[in-house]
């Protein structure tokens, strides 16, 4: 018989991927960035066309720029996590569904226990059982 179970992912930490890392961190905070930039430009273009209720257009869009400045905040805090970072440190990447085949007489607990599959620099080291 088989059965679905969640694996888990783990990124050993090294020079490359954490150089990876940094920049789509930072490539998504200046796309954001970007996003809120265009947000106010459309806002003021908006305003100028008086065909909108200015409270409720002005309030939408401030949202969405605030949204979009939490998301900077959190990948700033991020960058400066991976920073502090050890290289060798293992980061939780992915979680992935496997077929795992169970059989008469196999030991319940060690097919309710988690696998774990380590990659570093995107080659597999290790599968944890």
């Amino acid at each position: 018989m088989q059965i679905l179970q969640t694996v888990v992912v783990k990124q050993i930490l090294t020079e490359k991927s954490k150089k990876k890392l940094f920049d789509t961190y930072y490539s998504r905070k200046l796309q954001l960035q970007k996003e809120c930039d265009q947000l106010h430009f459309e806002l003021k273009r908006l305003e100028n066309t008086k065909n909108f209720s200015q409270a409720s257009l002005k309030t939408q869009f401030e949202k969405e720029i605030s949204s979009r400045r939490d998301k900077v905040k959190i990948l700033d805090f991020q960058m400066e996590q991976l920073q502090i970072l050890p290289i060798g440190s293992e980061l939780k990447e992915d979680e992935v569904q496997a077929l795992v085949d169970i059989k008469i007489g196999d030991t319940w607990n060690d097919v309710k226990t988690q696998p774990v599959i380590i990659v570093k620099d995107g080659i597999i080291e290790e599968i944890r059982r």
